[in-house]
Formats: structure tokens, sequence, C-alpha cells
């Protein structure tokens, strides 16, 4: 009797061990989630559509935002609120993409701002130059 009781601790105390081997490989890892899909690249915008957008923008947007896009345009003297300052990191990180590219396209009043803001309908199928417009107004956050 001793011995099936020394056979039965023996295999009690293996599956045991076993067990907290197994936990201590298995049990105890963190579960992972699913790695996020990578952003996509973002697209490349040809030399002709960056040339266009910084000229739609030194003869649309500049009188109003200001060469440097700071709301400081020769236009914007008599504006009350004044035109954005897309220097403002605060509001670069506020905004999206879409959000700036809407504006550019369907101006202030299409997403509940200033309708002084005017709507560029002839850039709607000129989704690079738009694109353009839209990296211009990012990279102005730098230039403070």
């Amino acid at each position: 009797m001793n011995r099936s009781r020394s056979l039965l601790h023996a295999t009690l105390i293996g599956a045991l061990a076993a067990f907290g081997l197994f936990a201590a490989c298995c049990g105890n890892e963190k579960a992972k989630a699913p790695a996020a899909p990578a952003p996509p690249p973002a697209p490349v915008i040809s030399p002709a559509a960056l040339a266009e957008a910084t000229e739609i923008f030194t003869t649309r947007c500049g009188a109003c935002h200001g060469k440097e896009g700071r709301g400081d345009g020769p236009a914007a003297v008599g504006f009350n609120p004044k035109p954005r300052n897309f220097t403002d990191a605060s509001w670069q990180t506020s905004v999206t993409d879409d959000h700036i590219e809407k504006i550019i396209v369907y101006g202030g009043a299409a997403v509940g701002k200033n309708p002084a803001m005017p709507p560029n309908p002839d850039l709607m199928a000129k989704k690079e130059t738009v694109s353009a417009l839209r990296a211009h107004v990012r990279l102005l956050s730098s230039h403070r």
C-alpha cells in the first residue's frame, strides 16, 4: 500500500509539475492582439499637381490665410473671426486630412465654419491637386 501511495504521489507531483511548466510557457503569456494593418502609403503627388496647388494657394488662399498660412493675408483685415492660422500645431493635430480636403473643395459652411471661406467646386475633379493643397497646408505647421 505504501508503494501504491508513493507511486500515486509521484504521479500527482509529476502531473502538477507538467501543468506548472505548461502554465509558465503558455498560460502566463499575455494575449497578443493581432497587429494593426499598416497604413496605406501616402499617394505620390506629381510635380504638376504640386505646382498647381502652389499657384492656387498663392492666388486664392493666400489673400486671406497669408503667404505663410498665418491667417494674416491682406484680405483678412476686416474678417471676424480671422482666417485659420495653419501654423497652429494644436489645430493641425485636431483635424483630419479628409476634413481639410472637404473645406478646400466645399468651403467653410460645409463643415460648420465661416461661410466667408469660399468653396472651390472646380477642384472636385482634381483630387490630386486637392491632396497637394492639403499637403501644403500641413507643411505650413512647420514654418512657425
